[in-house]
């Protein structure tokens, strides 16, 4: 996930460097979570449940292999193609604690919901905030 402008200066010079030990290093170029392979396109099936190219069955949302029958066509609906993209996060949520046993490579899937509680803080924290603005400025606030 992008680093927003904001927080960038809590990230160390060599983040870069880091990530890449963590994705690719540590975690072979596969999400921790799930094992989704990075840079591939996966087909999916919505609920967590995607098909690993690679061994040729299905696995679910914790990486567990599957034994669904179905083997996923370009043209049917019900298959969705997502293209993975490993990130590494940070497991509680502090972007100054950068040591390794805090970070993990996540795909996006894993990565949203990992960090969903906080983003749910963020979004009220945000409403507050301009709430408050709102009353201060403008008297009443409309919306």
């Amino acid at each position: 996930m992008p680093i927003r402008r904001q927080h960038r200066w809590l990230y160390p010079i060599d983040w870069q460097q880091l990530t890449d030990m963590i994705r690719f290093e540590r975690a072979k170029g596969r999400c921790e979570q799930c094992c989704r392979p990075h840079g591939k396109h996966v087909y999916h099936l919505g609920d967590g449940r995607w098909w690993d190219e690679d061994e040729g069955r299905w696995r679910d949302g914790q990486g567990r292999r599957l034994r669904l029958k179905a083997i996923p066509v370009e043209d049917d609906p019900t298959f969705r193609s997502t293209r993975v993209i490993l990130a590494t996060a940070h497991l509680d949520h502090d972007p100054t604690n950068n040591d390794v046993r805090n970070l993990k490579a996540f795909c996006q899937r894993c990565h949203m919901i990992h960090d969903r509680e906080e983003h749910l803080r963020r979004r009220r924290i945000s409403f507050l905030l301009t709430r408050a603005i709102g009353d201060l400025f403008t008297g009443r606030y409309l919306s």
